[in-house]
């Protein structure tokens, strides 16, 4: 019997043959895979001017002879992934993107897969005019392989501006360290000052039987926890900038507990995820803070009351706006490296049994103007003492020697902070390739149904929640 090859696997074989095609057309290397593939037929590399720049995107085509799509009309339609193939990506370290051609009329639409997706995502709308594969579509794909998460990412400029900020601070360290002895373990130091009449402060590290601190211990409570007659003081650079790599570990622990102890009273702190969080002020309450963004006054509500959508009277969450807080040293400075996020609680106090799903939910929505804000929002808030609070965001100096930094009253053993740096882009990353999820686009067309008392189409229910987790 002779054998034949399916019109299904003929259509498949040009499709990617024509992916490949328009790929190549439009400035971008493309590698098709094996027959071994599982759901990515091949890989295209971000190109400039012919030169590449080792950022990927992973590609699956699907196409068709000349088969309408669903619900197809003028202006798009719609798309249903299949379950088998979401699997495949959800653990892609690419971004993934599906690309669809129909040979009838030579049209090529693309979407990304979107990220942290859920079975009950698979739907992707698709925007004729938006969503074709052509050279318009190059800034928007090569957005897709910029870093959105990590140390030292950049936060895209907005509107038509070539600035970006990295959300990095620069931190000015005390002149001046105090090296003592102690008879005492960490822990047995620790429940010694809980047992004592003074103010209990813990911006301090014991390592062995050494005790370092950036504030004088024998003005504070500490002296008790240490050999009164043994106290040095020392230049800070003698150890901040030392090669020993526990030295390093042990001034990184001394800032992280500077960093708290200088934010007890507003921030919080989460100790399974590492993470510093506003704190409530009273049980379900809004918190806002008040600060200058660049040049004009904003406002964030820095702890949000989320009500039930099915109980309107009911609390479902409150969420907190939280930072990751990683000390580095990077080219002789050190910095805060600063990864926002959020911290969830049932009434501003006690945890939240759900929070992963609270948090992904969330991330899918915060685009460039949002993480935007949140860098300049933390650096605000760390400064709010420290700097003139009308002085522009992209004005300020960052250097550790700032003369200005001796004038301001109380920053005896504290960290102070610079402005994130500035970066000028070669090319702007475009706005749109920051644009609204589908689960955005999703909440906001149930916010609108709302509103017009039509009950949304995908209202989650209250027991549905509860299995999460």
């Amino acid at each position: 019997m002779t054998k034949r090859l399916t019109p299904s696997q003929m259509i498949g074989e040009i499709g990617e043959a024509a992916a490949r095609l328009r790929f190549l057309n439009i400035g971008f290397q493309f590698d098709g895979r094996s027959r071994l593939e599982a759901g990515v037929d091949g890989i295209a590399e971000v190109m400039d001017d012919g030169r590449p720049l080792a950022r990927m995107i992973a590609v699956q085509v699907k196409a068709t002879e000349s088969q309408r799509y669903t619900g197809e009309n003028d202006a798009g339609f719609s798309y249903l992934l299949r379950i088998e193939d979401l699997e495949y990506w959800r653990s892609s370290n690419l971004p993934v993107i599906i690309v669809l051609y129909r040979k009838s009329d030579e049209t090529y639409f693309w979407k990304q897969v979107p990220v942290g997706f859920t079975e009950g995502e698979r739907r992707l709308e698709f925007d004729k005019a938006k969503d074709i594969l052509n050279g318009d579509a190059v800034d928007r794909l090569a957005a897709l392989t910029v870093p959105k998460a990590g140390p030292g990412y950049y936060v895209p400029p907005l509107g038509g501006g070539e600035t970006a900020l990295v959300n990095i601070l620069p931190v000015t360290l005390p002149r001046e360290m105090y090296v003592a002895t102690t008879p005492y373990s960490a822990k047995k130091a620790a429940a010694i000052l809980f047992d004592g009449d003074e103010p209990v402060r813990f911006d301090w590290v014991i390592r062995g039987d050494e005790f370092w601190s950036f504030h004088d211990p024998r003005t504070s409570c500490c002296r008790e926890i240490i050999d009164i007659d043994q106290v040095e003081v020392i230049d800070t650079e003698d150890i901040a900038f030392h090669d020993d790599e526990l030295e390093q570990n042990n001034f990184i622990y001394l800032l992280n507990s500077t960093l708290k102890h200088q934010n007890f009273g507003d921030l919080g702190w989460e100790k399974s995820k590492k993470l510093l969080y506003f704190r409530a002020e009273e049980e379900n309450a809004t918190r806002t803070f008040t600060y200058t963004a660049s040049k004009r006054e904003a406002d964030t509500d820095v702890v949000n009351v989320v009500m039930s959508k099915t109980e309107p009277d009911k609390v479902a969450f409150v969420r907190h706006h939280a930072f990751a807080p990683r000390f580095e040293r990077l080219v002789g400075q050190w910095y805060l490296v600063v990864t926002p996020t959020y911290h969830f609680t049932t009434n501003g106090f006690a945890p939240h049994p759900y929070p992963a799903a609270l948090l992904s939910g969330k991330k899918r929505l915060d685009n460039s103007s949002a993480l935007r804000g949140q860098v300049i929002m933390w650096h605000r808030f760390l400064t709010r003492d420290q700097l003139p609070p009308t002085k522009d965001l992209l004005d300020l100096t960052s250097g550790l020697d700032d003369p200005a930094n001796d004038e301001i009253d109380g920053t005896e053993g504290r960290l102070l902070f610079g402005p994130p740096p500035s970066i000028q882009l070669k090319t702007r990353v475009p706005e749109d390739a920051w644009g609204p999820t589908e689960e955005e686009k999703r909440e906001r067309k149930e916010k609108r149904e709302r509103k017009s008392g039509k009950q949304p189409e995908s209202e989650p229910r209250e027991e549905q929640f509860r299995m999460l987790g």
